[in-house]
């Protein structure tokens, strides 16, 4: 699939849009949440990272000859909303969302990439490198848990919402924007097995991460 097509466009547009609103929820956040001055700049240095991924890839949809702006408006009513589903209340839920979150949607992005030119691939895994986050959400939800174990409980609930909420908005994504969904299985569309090997990848990530944070009875 070749850079400037619509798939590439709209893949761009959504993980831009993604990229956006991640350092304005992460800004919030620690704002918000964070405990010290210390945790509340290193979520804000992890909030600056997404800015700058951002605008890695505003000027590559540029440099393709589409309009920024343009390509991200047709996600913004999902990303919103899922932002706003899963609006954390505490400093915990943060950094679960920090990580957990942004991480499951990031797997989605890598999916679609999978199927795209090259180019197009190594982007996607430049901005959708960690810069800090796991090691940074690690930490603090470990020394939590090891402070307060009943928090695993509730924390491990937060979690699988999220990604509940995460898999609802890209089922949609994918249903209203065909180009978009054709990236996340290639040319093997029609192949069931292929579209279960993606879920399968998806879902051992995400328990991947969550036997990081500790909150798995194995964790």
């Amino acid at each position: 699939m070749s850079d400037s097509s619509p798939g590439i466009v709209d893949l761009l547009g959504v993980l831009a849009y993604a990229e956006l609103t991640a350092f304005l929820r992460l800004a919030e956040d620690a704002a918000l949440f964070a405990p010290t001055l210390n945790d509340r700049a290193a979520l804000g240095d992890v909030a600056a990272t997404e800015y700058g991924h951002f605008r890695v890839l505003r000027d590559w949809i540029a440099s393709l000859g589409a309009d920024p702006e343009e390509a991200m408006a047709p996600f913004v009513e999902a990303i919103d909303a899922w932002h706003a589903q899963t609006r954390p209340k505490d400093w915990y839920e943060a950094l679960v969302k920090a990580y957990v979150g942004v991480g499951i949607a990031g797997d989605f992005y890598r999916e679609a990439a999978r199927h795209a030119d090259p180019s197009i691939t190594a982007l996607v895994d430049e901005v959708l490198a960690d810069g800090g986050r796991s090691q940074f959400a690690v930490e603090r939800m470990r020394a939590a848990l090891d402070a307060d174990p009943r928090l695993c409980g509730r924390l491990a609930l937060w979690a699988r919402r999220m990604v509940g909420e995460a898999l609802s908005q890209g089922q949609r994504l994918a249903a209203a924007r065909p180009h978009l969904a054709a990236l996340l299985v290639g040319e093997q569309g029609e192949d069931l097995a292929e579209v279960g090997r993606m879920f399968a990848r998806l879902t051992e990530e995400h328990g991947r991460r969550m036997t990081e944070l500790g909150l798995t009875p194995n964790g």
